[in-house]
């Protein structure tokens, strides 16, 4: 089946509607890009998907051409008669209205190791990131369309890491697949875009027992990232300057580095060192 394709000014005109800036609203519009990203997926005809801010339907189609089903979000209801008239003619697609943050996506899919395939708006990147990741039941592999430069953070190596970066990779294989041009979408956004792909592991590359301090320890460390690791975990748990020094002595760990040089596996073994202080 070839896809016509789908102008967003004559939609929302019929529509009377417009983009709205608040909400993050640009429309990717070029087929050729839509298609590589249902690629890029890894999308296959038993697959089921998980679409976040399905807009007009343009990405929607392509994905419920290749896959078995479709649950496509969308926040903002001026757009669900849109999109009803876009994907009319597509039984497998199931359109739900509402905020993807307060909602939990394994009450509407029916497998576990779903997939993730998206255009999101810029401005829910970290959190929509967070609330997959963190879902009991989590996606096997996420395509989102993000900011170029978020892509390129959350893909770095030891040495550039930040928070962000350290939250995804702990859970998967983050890898920038492409970048697309601003042009590609309608209205032009000021800034390129990239897929930014996630493979999750079967497990977290931190133990399950360490994530919660993980976390904490990481976000006390990033919190004053221009400070030396000594000094930037001297207020966390009460450490003060003497337990943060033999907390990363323990965990073979040179104090005078920084939180952005780390490795997931050096604070794996923070985490785990802490862990295993407090318990003694």
């Amino acid at each position: 089946m070839r896809l016509a394709p789908l102008s967003a000014q004559a939609l929302l005109r019929q529509h009377g509607l417009r983009p709205k800036k608040s909400l993050g609203q640009n429309f990717l519009v070029d087929e050729g890009w839509l298609q590589r990203i249902v690629q890029a997926a890894g999308v296959g005809a038993q697959d089921e998907v998980l679409e976040i801010g399905a807009g007009l339907g343009s990405l929607t189609r392509h994905l419920a051409l290749a896959a078995a089903r479709v649950c496509a979000v969308e926040l903002d209801g001026r757009l669900m008669g849109v999109l009803q008239q876009t994907l009319a003619e597509f039984r497998n697609v199931r359109l739900v209205q509402g905020d993807i943050l307060e909602m939990n996506p394994g009450e509407w899919l029916q497998s576990s190791g779903y997939l993730v395939a998206a255009n999101i708006p810029y401005y829910i990147t970290s959190a929509l990131m967070r609330h997959l990741l963190a879902a009991e039941r989590k996606p096997r592999r996420l395509a989102l369309t993000i900011q170029k430069e978020v892509a390129q953070r959350i893909c770095a190596a030891p040495g550039q890491l930040s928070l962000l970066a350290l939250s995804v990779q702990v859970f998967g294989d983050a890898r920038l697949e492409f970048c697309i041009p601003a042009g590609a979408f309608y209205p032009v956004p000021g800034v390129d875009s990239a897929l930014l792909s996630v493979q999750l592991y079967p497990q977290p590359l931190i133990a399950p027992a360490d994530l919660e301090t993980f976390f904490s320890l990481a976000r006390a460390a990033f919190s004053h990232k221009r400070k030396m690791l000594h000094n930037a975990l001297a207020g966390y748990a009460s450490l003060g300057g003497a337990g943060a020094a033999r907390l990363l002595q323990q965990a073979e760990i040179d104090g005078n580095r920084r939180a952005q040089t780390l490795s997931l596996a050096e604070w794996g073994r923070l985490a785990r060192v802490f862990r295993e202080g407090q318990a003694g």
